[in-house]
């Protein structure tokens, strides 16, 4: 009866019909352990280009970013439907502060509307431009900013993410900004073995010492295209990923995941980093929930309400 209760209440929360922002993982992914919210992006695609996206698998010419049409007009409208106090987050796959930001300001004209109402802000982004608007997100009523962060190499991080120019102390430095007037939590991901997986205790209290709340960490999974780029990019890891991935691997939902024993391996290396320098930690879309302190979206540093 509860089950049907529950299901009952997602599915009344997620028939609010709008264009722009769509529920968060309406079929609920058994491995997902997010609280209900919305998805919103100001741009179609994203031009970070990092090898190891999944979003390329399933948005046309997610590689050629767009700004979506009319996007603060119908914002405007659509806003105006969403409960007080439901969460949004921005943006899943687009980052809002990729380059396209620079001309088009879509994001900053975003919150500009958004600090009318009764909102819980959470903003994804790996991009230092997010410091452009300290001023305009730092009077937002709840807000959380989840900053990805994939390796301390400078070297790699540029292999990864060939659209990003910022080194990996440029990103702590922003972090350390942000922290000072926003709650913020380290998306540190994806682990890919065995490329950023070797100094996991290092980056872990670097981003403790740049002022993170939440360390919230998941594996590299296959699609064939982000697999492909990977393995043109690095073709001397080739053979052991077609072995750990597609021979000793999992598939799940669509994705190859690394077997069980290795994946918690790793996850349990990012706890206990995460342990030692009294982080809260979340896995996310690994199957280890029980060794969560808090949920893997940074949720739970809003403000209560």
């Amino acid at each position: 009866m509860q089950r049907r209760l529950r299901a009952a209440h997602r599915l009344k929360w997620y028939n609010i019909c709008m264009d722009l922002i769509a529920p968060f993982d309406p079929w609920k992914n058994k491995y997902c352990t997010c609280p209900d919210k919305f998805s919103l992006s100001a741009y179609t695609g994203c031009a970070h280009n990092c090898l190891y996206c999944y979003a390329t698998s399933y948005i046309r010419n997610f590689s050629c970013p767009r700004p979506k049409k009319d996007f603060i007009k119908r914002l405007e409208k659509e806003v105006k439907k969403i409960p007080k106090n439901s969460i949004i987050t921005i943006a899943n796959s687009s980052d809002p502060y990729q380059p396209l930001e620079k001309k088009y300001k879509l994001a900053r004209k975003m919150f500009l509307l958004l600090k009318n109402y009764q909102l819980k802000i959470n903003i994804v982004t790996k991009s230092i431009l997010i410091l452009r608007d300290i001023d305009v997100l730092k009077d937002l009523k709840n807000i959380v900013v989840n900053f990805t962060f994939t390796c301390m190499d400078k070297q790699l991080a540029q292999k990864l993410e060939p659209g990003r120019r910022e080194s990996p102390l440029e990103k702590l430095k922003a972090i350390s900004t942000l922290s000072k007037h926003i709650p913020v939590a380290a998306r540190f991901d994806p682990l890919i073995y065995p490329l950023n997986t070797k100094n996991i205790k290092e980056t872990v209290k670097a981003l403790s010492n740049s002022g993170v709340r939440q360390i919230i960490t998941s594996t590299y999974k296959t699609k064939p295209d982000n697999f492909k780029r990977m393995c043109e990019a690095f073709p001397e890891y080739t053979s052991l990923w077609k072995d750990l991935y597609m021979i000793k691997g999992e598939r799940k939902g669509g994705y190859n995941y690394l077997a069980a024993q290795l994946r918690e391996k790793l996850i349990g290396e990012v706890k206990e980093a995460a342990d030692t320098v009294k982080l809260k930690f979340s896995s996310c879309r690994e199957g280890f929930s029980g060794i969560n302190t808090v949920s893997c979206d940074g949720s739970s540093l809003f403000i209560t309400s």
